[in-house]
Formats: C-alpha cells, structure tokens, sequence
C-alpha cells in the first residue's frame, strides 16, 4: 500500500493535519504523520514526534523552545526531518509527501521536499502561492496549492481545499508506488538546448534515440539547467550531452537565466560520461529592451522576441568563460569530451549572423584550451554548432561512452573537418 508523509507543526496545525490524515486513509493510503513543531504540545498524536525530529537535527526540543528564535527552529527542524524522511524513503516507506502553512511551514516543509528525488510526489497548500513561488520550488518537482483562506481551522472554504488536495497526493502516492515497479531497459540522457541551439539538439537526440536511449531535453533557461543537476545527482542519468551550457554566461555576466554557481558539477562529481560544447555562450539573456540594465547600453544587442533581449558576450568575458568551464571540467571524476564548433556557438553566432565575432569566440576558445587539464579529451571540428554532423559527432561520442562502457582515453586533441 502507497504510504503518505505528512510533515508539520503539529503544535498549530494539529487539527488540519488530523483532516488530512483521515481523508488520505479513506483514500486508501497509509500515512506517517511527523511533527516538526517545537512550541508546545501537539495538537493530535504523529507517528514520529518533534523530540525525535530534533534529535535527528542533533538539539533538544526544548532548548529550541525556550531560545525563543523561530528562525533557528524551522532551520534546525527542517534538517532534522530532512534526515527522518530521509531515512524513511531508504527503507521504501515513501510514496508521496505533503505539507502546508504559511511562508515558515512552507519553507520547512519544501525544504524537507528537496532533499528527495525527482519523481516523489510533493504536494504542500500553501498562503504563498500567489507570490514568488521559486524560493520554495527550487529545481523539483513539487506542486503548490493556493489555500485560498488562511491555515487556520477547518472551515467551508479549507475543507474543499484540504479534501482536493488530499485526493490529489493519495492519487499521486498510488501512482508512483505502481510506477515505481515497473522497470525500463533504456538508458536516461540528458541534453541542454536553446531556441538557437535547438537543430543540434534535435539531431543528436534522434542519433541517441535510435540507438535505444531516452533523452530528456532541459530547455537552458536556469531552471532548466538546475532541474538537469538535479536529476543527475540523483542518480538518474547515465550520461550528459551538454550541449548548451550558456547559463554559464548568465552567471558570469549578470543575465536572467543563471542555473547558479553549481552548473556543470554535478555530472564530474557523478562521475557518469558528459559531453560537453559550447552552446549559446556568444550571448547573456535579459527581459524586455527597456528591462536591459544601462551599464549595458552600449552593447551589442539583439531584440530575439518581445519578452527576450539578447547580448553579445565580449572577448574579455569570453575569455574568463574558457577558464570557468576548464576549472568545473577539471574536477570530474568521470569521462569528459569537449566539442568546440569552430564555426559559431549559435544560429545568430554564424558568418553572417548578428552576433558573428570569431575572435570574442576564439578568446573563449583559446582560454578553455589552455586550462583544460591535458587529459581531456577535445574534438575541435571546422563548422558551427547546429551542422548535423557536430551533433552527430557529439551523440556518437556519448554512446561510445555509455553503451560500451569504457575508460576515458588518454589525451586525445583532434582536429576535423
């Protein structure tokens, strides 16, 4: 039977979470119910109390209580069910999760939330649902509901929200444990694309799938490339064609589509195969043109659509951008294989194009080369990123890697046409 954690401050909450709970199990779920409260007593009976939650988080309960920081104790109860619920998906008691409050209960609970793998259900109703939801959210998968009214009691309005969205996590808890069972052959790929990415994307991805793969797209737009980080930490992925690493140039520069300081580790760190170009770092991304900041005014920019504002990376930043991603590849544990497109990193970064500039390109180029560690192995090829035969370059590559399963080689620079 699908078992359902419920996580919250029972000392406040008691009684909706004791809703919650009689309608999960009239659903046909188990529940564990815990209590990350610290103020006083609970409400109604959890299966796991708060003292154990904090033991877990290595305090005492009361001494949290009587220190009077609420800060301090949602920190310290978080981390402490963090490693409960934790503990609890090892022994396969986890088919769901689901919380709720305000913005202290929301960020205890999420947090309790990230920490589990991609494809667990999450479901918390929360009153924070109508503003910036991100700080919750994160890179997963966790789904939030408006409460409408205020956590507090049950009332006409709360127990249709409650009721939903207690039908909602026990369905998605019963469909995860069926999932969950099932088992498929086909190895998990992940690749990054952009807009002026998205040729080459698409012919490695049809290369990969005929040959038994199933590749997952993540669109380059911070989110994206945190959500792919994500996946490969858990455990997901057996390889990585990072095709489109121009968060990388957010980060750097200040644009709106950073994935953060973490983006292109998780892969090394796994140690699983990553092939890895240059997608898209010939640009920083922005908002609408009036939304670009002025220090920027001067630069080269390009209107990619209404919502979208593009600019031109320069030598300088280029440069620094070579030495960034040497430094993150440098660190991986696993097979690592660069392809450098010669010929342009984009569809706008073509003879031609908007933003051609072979030696803003070349600065990034020449950087990446010097600093790279002369293990790694790089494929310099005499045509831009989105010519089908880079991209099939790129997934043949991967597939030697996954499928056959060998050792990185020794230092291998190539030079091609």
């Amino acid at each position: 039977m699908a078992t359902v954690i419920l996580i919250g401050t029972l000392d406040t909450k008691g009684m909706e979470y004791d809703y919650l709970r009689q309608r999960i199990l009239q659903a046909g779920c188990d529940v564990i119910l815990i209590d990350a409260g610290v103020k006083g007593q609970p409400q109604v009976k959890p299966d796991i109390p708060h003292e154990q939650v904090a033991q877990a988080a290595g305090v005492d309960v009361a001494q949290l209580a009587a220190a009077g920081d609420r800060g301090a104790a949602v920190e310290a109860m978080a981390r402490g069910a963090t490693k409960v619920v934790l503990d609890l998906f090892q022994q396969g008691r986890v088919h769901g999760i689901f919380g709720l409050g305000g913005s202290g209960g929301s960020t205890m609970v999420t947090q309790v939330m990230r920490a589990l793998p991609i494809g667990v259900p999450k479901l918390v109703v929360s009153t924070m649902v109508a503003g910036d939801t991100r700080p919750y959210v994160g890179a997963v998968d966790i789904t939030m509901m408006y409460s409408v009214v205020d956590i507090a009691g049950i009332n006409r309005i709360s127990e249709h929200i409650l009721s939903n969205a207690a039908a909602g996590i026990a369905g998605m808890a019963q469909a995860y444990e069926a999932f969950s069972s099932q088992t498929s052959g086909k190895p998990l790929i992940g690749a990054t694309m952009f807009g002026v990415t998205t040729p080459c994307v698409t012919e490695a991805r049809k290369y990969l799938e005929e040959r038994g793969y199933e590749v997952l797209v993540f669109h380059a737009t911070g989110t994206g490339g945190q959500s792919m980080e994500t996946l490969v930490k858990d455990g997901f992925l057996a390889g990585v064609l990072d095709a489109t690493t121009t968060e990388l140039a957010d980060e750097l520069v200040g644009g709106i589509l950073s994935a953060g300081p973490g983006r292109l580790e998780a892969a090394g760190a796994q140690g699983i195969p990553q092939i890895i170009s240059l997608g898209a770092l010939d640009m920083v991304n922005f908002g609408p043109m009036d939304t670009v900041p002025d220090k920027f005014s001067q630069r080269k920019l390009y209107k990619h659509n209404e919502a979208v504002t593009l600019m031109r990376t320069t030598e300088e930043e280029n440069a620094e951008l070579g030495r960034v991603i040497a430094r993150k590849l440098n660190q991986a544990k696993g097979p690592v294989v660069v392809f450098i497109p010669l010929r342009g990193f984009s569809m706008i970064d073509v003879e031609g194009a908007p933003f051609y500039d072979p030696k803003a390109d070349q600065a990034l180029i020449t950087n990446l080369k010097e600093h790279l560690d002369k293990e790694i192995e790089i494929h310099e090829l005499d045509m831009d990123l989105n010519d089908p035969r880079f991209a099939r370059a790129m997934a043949s590559r991967l597939d030697e890697y996954v499928h056959a399963q060998i050792k990185q080689p020794a230092n291998n620079s190539i030079t091609a046409s």
